[in-house]
């Protein structure tokens, strides 16, 4: 059975091999960073000269979709996604880390645990989350105020990922190693530049409204991909093909949810293929799911809003033990 099921994913890489789907886009990723660095910068552009003003938050607004379209092309450096070459690739994993302020050195380390085992309980970081439980023992081990807001997360997750963005330079600047300084430096001078062109208070806003909308469309933007799938526990029998597929959801959309998530939404072939380009992943979705069909194994997709829905219902159903004890 374990040697029918390995040789289940060989036959699915030979035929994603042989519709050219792993050949790199250089033009794609060219006129992609291309025009996210002159919206990004155009933005700039505009704060600068909106001075003291209310308008600066639509700025704010603008740049926390342009930050999060730079952190996508960040991810897709991480998986050497761009270029054939590893050194070209980190080139652009570090600039666009520089821009975003998020450690590449941490989150790809970081985010290769998750790819390695996507949804465990134990080994993948993206389900140890200090403030929300996605199973019955994390939700044991939860204290005090932590218990609180586990025991409520299904009615807290949207407004927590306000908070996001804030925690991924936080834990940048902790975790980062070499790369502390420029995490640092992107602070600093981020600090700098609003506090000089605008009062305190339009500044203030201005921060709460950039970095609290750049955590909500990361937080959107990843949660749907594994959230509310089943989360495996030591000792699970699954072979890499079937751990991959049973434990990410895809999302239906055309070419608008493509851009808006990234790519991300094609989650079942980018966890399978993890350095496919991202405009080749759409082309993968046809051949894999018909795999998936032929061989009888479980491929979720469903529209973006029901995904949310799906997570709420799981995060939900795994509250109540906490809410009894909090009760106590």
């Amino acid at each position: 059975m374990a040697l029918r099921q390995a040789s289940d994913f060989a036959q699915l890489a030979a035929q994603i091999k042989q519709a050219g789907l792993l050949a790199r886009r250089r033009g794609y990723y060219s006129a992609r960073i291309s025009v996210n660095l002159a919206l990004f910068a155009g933005a700039w552009v505009a704060f600068a000269l909106l001075g003291d003003s209310w308008w600066q938050l639509a700025v704010a607004a603008v740049l926390a979709v342009m930050t999060t379209q730079l952190a996508f092309i960040g991810h897709d450096a991480g998986h050497k996604q761009i270029f054939a070459s590893r050194k070209w690739n980190e080139i652009a994993g570090y600039v666009h880390s520089g821009l975003t302020g998020v450690s590449y050195d941490w989150w790809v380390g970081k985010h290769n645990r998750h790819h390695a085992n996507p949804n465990h309980e134990d080994e993948d970081p993206d389900v140890d989350i200090s403030v929300l439980a996605f199973t019955q023992r994390q939700g044991a081990a939860k204290r005090g105020p932590l218990r609180w807001i586990a025991s409520h997360q299904a009615l807290l997750f949207f407004p927590l990922l306000l908070l996001e963005g804030y925690a991924l330079h936080w834990h940048s600047i902790r975790h980062s190693g070499r790369e502390r300084y420029l995490m640092i430096a992107n602070v600093v001078v981020y600090l700098g530049v609003v506090f000089w062109v605008l009062s305190p208070v339009y500044a203030v806003a201005f921060i709460l409204v950039h970095q609290g909308l750049w955590g909500f469309y990361m937080g959107c933007s990843f949660a749907p991909n594994h959230k509310g799938m089943p989360v495996l526990s030591a000792g699970h029998s699954l072979d890499f093909l079937r751990k991959q597929v049973l434990t990410s959801r895809n999302i239906r959309g055309g070419w608008f949810v493509d851009i808006l998530l990234g790519g991300l939404n094609y989650q079942i072939e980018h966890h399978l293929f993890p350095s496919m380009p991202r405009p080749h992943l759409r082309h993968a979705q046809v051949i894999v799911s018909e795999f998936c069909r032929q061989h009888g194994i479980s491929y979720a997709q469903c529209g973006l809003f029901r995904s949310y829905g799906y997570v709420l219902k799981y995060l939900h159903e795994v509250a109540p033990p906490l809410r009894n004890k909090a009760a106590v």
